[in-house]
Order: C-alpha cells, then structure tokens, then sequence
C-alpha cells in the first residue's frame, strides 16, 4: 500500500518535456522585451508621443496586465476540453500577440502627423489588445508546471531549460536589438522594421515547442485531486487565498521586488547612459560584457539547481541572492569613484584597466549569481500551487499563477516610469540613446538604477526566503500527502473524506503499518 501511495503521488515528465515547455517563456519574453525596452522609443521617435505619455503607457499597460490576470486564470482553470487546458491559451494569445504587433509598429505609423490624438488612441487600444495575449500565453508558463512534473528533483530543471529558451529567445532578440539600435538608433523606423518581423518569427516557433513539449500532459488525470474543473473560484476570493497561503505571499515579495529591479537595471535608457554618456563607448562595451555576464552565469545556473534539487529551491534563491548582494556592493563603489575623462577610472576593452578588470569581476559574478535563479519562482509557483492543493483540496493552478503574475506586474509595471522621471529629473526630455551626452547628476541616476534598487530588491528576497518554509522534504511530504489522496478518490472515496483522511505524511505511514 505504501509503494502504491508513493507511485501515485509522483508525476514525472520526459526530458524532451523538460526541454520544450519552457520555450513558452522564451516566446513571451521575447515580447517583453520588445515591450519594457523599446516600446517607448517607438511611441516616442516614430509616432512623435510625448515621452511621458510614451514610459507611462508603459506602466498603465503593465497595470492592466495584471488586472487581467485574476480573470484569465480562472477562464484556464475552468478548461478542460478536447485540447486540454493550456494549449488552447498559449497559441490564441500568441496569434493575438502577432496581430497586435503589426498593428502597433507598423499601422499607426500610416495615421498622419495632423490626426496625433488617432495615434493615441491607436496607440493604447492595439497596447490593450497586446496585453489580452500576452496575459493568455505567460499565465500558462506557471501554471503549466503543476501538470508537467511534481517531482522535487525535476521542477529546479526547469531553471536550466527556461535560460536555454531566454537566450535564445529574449536574448538574441537584445543581442539583434543592440547591434541594429546602435548603428540606426532605437527610435528609428529602421529599428522596428528589422527587429520586429525577427520576433514575430521566433516567438511563434518556440511556441510551437512548448506547445509539443506540453501535449502529452494537459489531459484530465493530470489536474489536481480527481480530475475534475469544479473549483469555481470568485475574484472576492482570491483575497481569501492570498491570506491562506503564506507561502504565495512571501514568494510574491521576493518575485516581484526582483522583477522590479530587473526591469529598471537592464532598461535600455540604463545601459545607454552608463555605456554611452558615461563610459563614452556603447557599442563595444555593452555587447561584450553582456556576453560575459552570460558565460559567468553557466556555472551558477548548474550548481544553483544542484542545491535546490538537494535543499530546496527557496534556500538556493536566497544563497546565490547573498552573493549578487554582495558582489553589487562592489560595483556601486566602482561607480561612485568614477569620474569623467579619468581614463584609468573608466571602463575599456581595448586599453583594459584594473578599473575594468574589477568591474567585470565584480558585475559578472554579481548579475552571474542572481541570474541564475532568476526564474526560480516559476517552478516556485508549481510548488505554491500543489501546497494549495494540499491546504484546500483545489486544483487552480491558473489563480495561484496569475496571482503571482497580478502582484509581479503591478510592482514591475513601475519601472519604465521610474526610469523616465529619473532622467527628466536631470534634465533630459527624451529618452536616453548610444548619441545622450553626460550631463550633471546622471552618475548618481545610473547607481540608484543600476545598483542601489536591485541591491534593496535582494534584501526583500532573503527577507522573504528566511520565512518561507516549501523546502525539498516538505514538497516530498506534500505530494505523498496529495497522491494519496487523488488514489483514494480514484478508488471511489469522496474529496472530502480524503482530505480529511490523510493530512499529514504520519498518517500515510500509519496505515503503511497497519495489518
């Protein structure tokens, strides 16, 4: 009875599974991208937007982003049809992606000069369209991981595959970006006519992947207890979920702290006044140090996942977070004592400097070891989403995503306005490109954006880790607990005697003993 019991409370996926899924993160990042960072040098440089209107529709559509998330994950917990549950979402809001697009970079630009308040309008409501599918496509990454695999050792695999799906995503998509940006500029029609196209093409081919990778599991027998869609959650209720699930909340804390963080440090206004107005060389110092930044990660990517399969993803979090923390301290202080052309305190491929020496060192361990747990609480989700399972006996993996999600953006949503008031605050009136000249006060804009906001994001996240208690023998103890529960309700036992049968691991063991 006990090896019965053990069987059905593991769920284990294929390795090409483990592979593929993840790609579907890498087809929206690449639209988030194109988003956080270029989207208001188009509404700006091309259809002639105001900056401010251009960075805060930014952080307005960031906002209905997530207002939308509560109800696209309650339409994706209440699907259960002939194509599943999350393959129906993810190539619908993948098309309205595509649609949306073309609309946005290409049809506005033929509304003329003398009709600017229909290039608003346009503007925002083909944004708002973006937004649906966006949100119908990324609220199945996280919820999409309960039905993949329960197994401890595999969900911490998904960190690994989804940065392999990124960079070839999300990253080649930046590397495209920054090589065509700096010859033609980021706000020019020449930009958006080369990277656009690109990203329709491969976000559609990776989700083709992950739609591959995830067919064989988004049937019934994989959704929660029994099988069945009968959890009708109300929106007055995720109040109520939020308040149970502690383990959600501190999870929100730590995501959504970093993603802010992230979206700010890697704003492409950020990197062009450290590498252009500060540095004074964009092109051959962002490039090459991203790439760097990159390589440094590949270690911390395989021993991160190694320590979550052993202790837990919530402690690897907070031990790699601890070593950003402390790695970015070192970075601050190369930017404080920078100064304006002191060639020995500016950074330099060619003429290579201790300077640059101990900036890369420090950046490159840094952004390595807070990469690599980067997307952790996608996995992290999953497991939030099985302990709500065991707390309540539900299976909404969409409403525990999407919460995640609701909180996530809100939060991030911020960042394009915090960095297009922190660069009018100076006095700049558009956004900063590779052509921006220093002026006073921009040092101190590049440190609080670059360093000072991820550094407090980071306390948040061990603030929050320290609290939070899914470690890997608790998960284990938690799916037992489920699977033999879904046994029992399979063998014709109500949910409710089930859950009230078998609460904890000590009465799965009980009745292992028992005669």
């Amino acid at each position: 009875m006990s090896q019965e019991k053990k069987v059905a409370s593991v769920n284990r996926a294929k390795i090409y599974q483990l592979v593929l899924f993840p790609f579907n993160n890498g087809a929206t990042n690449v639209y988030y991208i194109l988003t956080m960072n270029y989207i208001a040098y188009h509404a700006n440089g091309v259809l002639g937007l105001t900056l401010m209107f251009a960075t805060t529709m930014v952080t307005l559509m960031r906002i209905f982003d997530a207002v939308t998330d509560p109800i696209i994950g309650m339409l994706i917990d209440k699907t259960s049809g002939r194509f599943g549950k999350f393959r129906p979402y993810i190539i619908l809001g993948n098309l309205i992606m595509i649609l949306s697009a073309l609309l946005m970079y290409f049809a506005t630009r033929l509304i003329p000069e003398s009709m600017m308040w229909l290039r608003y309008l346009g503007f925002v409501l083909i944004y708002m369209l973006y937004v649906i599918g966006y949100t119908f496509q990324t609220s199945c990454t996280r919820s999409g991981q309960t039905v993949l695999t329960n197994d401890p050792k595999q969900r911490p695999l998904f960190t690994i595959f989804n940065t392999i799906a990124s960079l070839i995503g999300m990253g080649l998509i930046q590397v495209v970006a920054t090589m065509i940006g700096g010859k033609v500029g980021y706000g020019s029609e020449e930009f958006f006519n080369f990277i656009i196209p690109l990203a329709i093409v491969l976000s559609a081919v990776l989700t083709l992947l992950s739609v591959i990778g995830i067919w064989e599991k988004d049937r019934p027998e994989f959704f929660g207890l029994d099988g069945k869609d009968k959890e009708k959650v109300k929106i007055k209720e995720y109040i109520s979920i939020i308040k149970e699930n502690r383990e959600l909340r501190l999870l929100m804390v730590a995501g959504g702290s970093t993603k802010l963080a992230f979206s700010i440090a890697t704003n492409a206004s950020v990197a062009c006044m450290l590498y252009a107005s500060m540095m004074g060389n964009y092109n051959s110092l962002y490039l090459p140090i991203y790439i760097i930044c990159y390589i440094a990660s590949a270690p911390f990517f395989l021993l991160s996942v190694r320590r979550a399969q052993n202790k837990g993803q919530g402690e690897a979090l907070a031990f790699y977070t601890k070593i950003a923390l402390v790695c970015y301290i070192g970075v601050t202080g190369l930017l404080m004592i920078w100064q304006q052309g002191n060639v020995a305190r500016t950074l330099s491929l060619t003429n290579i400097n201790i300077y640059t020496i101990f900036f890369i060192l420090f950046y490159a361990i840094g952004y390595g070891a807070y990469y690599s747990t980067a997307d952790m609480s996608i996995p992290m989700v999953a497991d939030c989403s099985d302990y709500e399972t065991y707390r309540s006996g539900n299976y909404i993996p969409g409403v525990i995503g999407t919460l995640f999600s609701l909180v996530d953006k809100l939060v991030s949503s911020l960042g394009s306005t915090i960095v297009g008031l922190a660069v009018m605050m100076i006095g700049i009136k558009t956004l900063p490109d590779t052509n921006t000249p220093y002026i006073s006060g921009m040092k101190w804009v590049v440190i609080i954006l670059f360093c000072f906001i991820p550094m407090l994001a980071w306390v948040l996240t061990l603030f929050a880790m320290d609290r939070y208690s899914l470690t890997g023998e608790r998960m284990k103890e938690i799916q037992a607990v489920n699977g033999a529960r879904r046994q029992g309700i399979n063998n014709g036992m109500s949910l409710e005697k089930a859950m009230d049968r078998w609460k904890t691991i000590e009465d799965i063991e009980k009745e292992s003993k028992s005669p």
